[in-house]
């Protein structure tokens, strides 16, 4: 791919995520995990199957990540596909690197910075710790919808909180 092309494709993958893109880092519920909590960020862009050639690119650009298909059962006539990157290491060492090189147009960019703070901190093996765990789940209150977070909502979590003095 000669540099100019590149180059368009760089612009339209930050183009295009700003659009499509999202990043999330949920936390839910495992008893196989020492906490009884799992921190599962994700990268996903979702188009319906016309436009799953555009899936395609991202995964062979970034050279890691799934496609699935999701199936629908409403009235609409094509099936959802979503190009995902969900492991650490490969959000760590594909996603991230490019999206702080080429920065998100949109309040999207927000999202990608406390994104990527997580999956620093999940790098550093911090979401193990109580205390890290929390921290990441006060982040993650700030992301897309702002929605509170069960984690921090949960009575095992209240129990447990440290008493403020």
């Amino acid at each position: 791919m000669i540099k100019q092309e590149r180059s368009e494709v760089v612009q339209w993958i930050v183009g295009f995520t700003d659009g499509e893109g999202c990043f999330s880092v949920s936390i839910f519920r495992n008893k196989t995990s020492r906490s009884g909590w799992q921190v599962f960020p994700e990268f996903v862009i979702t188009q319906g199957k016309k436009s799953l050639p555009a899936l395609e690119i991202f995964k062979e650009y970034f050279g890691c990540g799934k496609i699935f298909q999701n199936k629908r059962y409403d009235d609409h006539h094509e099936y959802l596909y979503r190009y995902c990157v969900r492991s650490v290491s490969e959000l760590q060492e594909h996603i991230v690197p490019f999206f702080k090189k080429h920065e998100l147009r949109t309040a999207k960019q927000e999202d990608f910075e406390i994104f990527a703070s997580i999956i620093d901190q999940m790098s550093e093996r911090k979401h193990l710790s109580d205390s890290g765990l929390r921290a990441i789940a006060r982040q993650v209150e700030k992301m897309n919808r702002k929605t509170p977070s069960q984690f921090l909502k949960s009575r095992e979590t209240k129990r447990h909180a440290p008493i403020k003095k």
